[in-house]
């Protein structure tokens, strides 16, 4: 973990970008388990690969801060925006590449919870400071891997976002 004295004013903090190369996995739930005679539970995660995903994320974040200047590395201990877009191995029903909506599994709250965590330490000091979050969950192009974008950056976080509204109405109204 970073200490204090590699913190700086959120002024001061630029805008982290990265891309992770990889099929992003998602936090698992986490589990309990109580075992006769043991005082304490052992607690498990219900997904064994969300390590190895969390590492690349943190190596990424890492590489991108090594890239900056020495006066731009800190970690951040402001709000912050995080935007995060998945790209997922595309199925072959898909592989013309037609465009289609990614509303297959994982679930994209789990997936943006494993980034969060991943960061933690690294691009700020706790995962509690995101206050916006900008996510979305796509396939990949037809010759593309699959990866995640992810951009962190300070924000005031007293503003809500504006969203556009949808372009296609919700419900159909019958004549």
């Amino acid at each position: 973990m970073a200490g204090s004295s590699h913190r700086v004013p959120r002024e001061a903090t630029v805008t982290l970008a990265f891309t992770v190369y990889g099929v992003a996995a998602p936090k698992g739930n986490m589990r309990a388990i109580n075992l006769k005679g043991m005082k304490f539970p052992i607690v498990t995660d219900s997904n064994r690969s969300v390590k190895s995903w969390s590492q690349l994320v943190a190596q990424a974040a890492s590489d991108a801060i090594g890239a900056m200047p020495a006066s731009a590395r800190s970690v951040n201990d402001g709000p912050v925006r995080l935007t995060v877009a998945f790209y997922m191995p595309r199925p072959s029903k898909f592989k013309r590449g037609a465009p289609a909506a990614c509303i297959t599994r994982p679930d994209l709250d789990k997936l943006t919870r494993a980034i969060g965590d991943a960061l933690e330490g690294v691009a700020y000091a706790d995962d509690k400071q995101i206050v916006e979050a900008v996510i979305g969950k796509f396939y990949a192009g037809v010759d593309d891997v699959p990866h995640a974008s992810v951009r962190v950056e300070p924000t005031a976080g007293v503003v809500p976002l504006v969203v556009a509204p949808a372009p296609l109405p919700l419900f159909e109204v019958a004549p």
